[in-house]
């Protein structure tokens, strides 16, 4: 069976909601919102997702246990047609079929997280105002305190998903989304950072806390991306109801 585009947003949306928590970036990529900027491969019940609104090129790949093979052969297959330089989210073991065409430098492995438990949530006292797209400067100016070199797109300033905490009218908290789409029940919180001289106040798990609420209003899973050494931000989102419920390896690829 040869891999092929796929470009029906209902048949996508069938397979990778059997588990919308580990697929929960590519369900949001189908949103409007994202979908112009998405090329998605399909074989069979595998898909792959090509995201080409950051650079390089994200490819996210991500299967259970029992279907890594099937989507290891679907990206043996699919990588000479790849860019040469990308970056990748893959589930374990996958890495090494895309070894033979690409020189893999290790990002480390993410825990994919869960919003699980959210009576935790009414344990922090949230805290947090709507940024909207007059606060980037001001964000853009936290960020580089605090989370430099950190995936950003401003323009998901323009979602209302996006909440900051500010003393002296200046920002020293935020938390945001990297995808939201209630068509598809699903988000994912992203850009969460405290301004260096603010942390050990409770500020990160205020304003996680009042976005969680947020977008339980119109969202089913809220998931998330942490690295599995920031052993800090684990504890924080297990504060908040949030459990590891499967992980994945990034990389920088680069073509032989």
């Amino acid at each position: 069976m040869a891999v092929r585009l796929e470009h029906d947003r209902a048949v996508l949306a069938r397979l990778l909601g059997r588990d919308p928590v580990l697929h929960a970036y590519q369900l949001g990529d189908l949103d409007d919102f994202f979908w112009p900027y998405t090329s998605w491969f399909r074989r069979g019940e595998q898909v792959a997702l090509l995201y080409r609104g950051v650079d390089p090129p994200t490819l996210l790949a991500f299967a259970a246990p029992a279907d890594t093979a099937a989507l290891a052969a679907l990206l043996a297959d699919l990588a000479p047609a790849l860019p040469a330089r990308l970056y990748a989210h893959l589930s374990p073991g996958l890495s090494d079929v895309l070894a033979k065409s690409f020189r893999l430098d290790s990002a480390g492995v993410h825990h994919r997280m869960a919003l699980t438990d959210p009576s935790r949530l009414s344990a922090v006292r949230p805290e947090g105002v709507v940024l909207g797209p007059a606060d980037l400067p001001g964000l853009r100016h936290l960020y580089e305190r605090a989370y430099p070199g950190n995936w950003f797109d401003p323009r998901m300033l323009d979602t209302g998903q996006y909440l900051g905490v500010r003393e002296g009218g200046e920002l020293v908290a935020v938390a945001g989304v990297h995808v939201w789409s209630p068509a598809y029940r699903v988000a994912a919180l992203g850009n969460v950072t405290t301004h260096p001289l603010w942390r050990g106040r409770g500020l990160g798990a205020a304003v996680v806390a009042a976005l969680c609420v947020r977008l339980r209003e119109s969202v089913e899973h809220v998931a998330l991306n942490v690295k599995a050494d920031n052993t800090a931000a684990v504890r924080l989102y297990e504060r908040l109801g949030f459990t590891r419920v499967a992980d994945y390896e990034e990389w920088t690829l680069t073509a032989r």
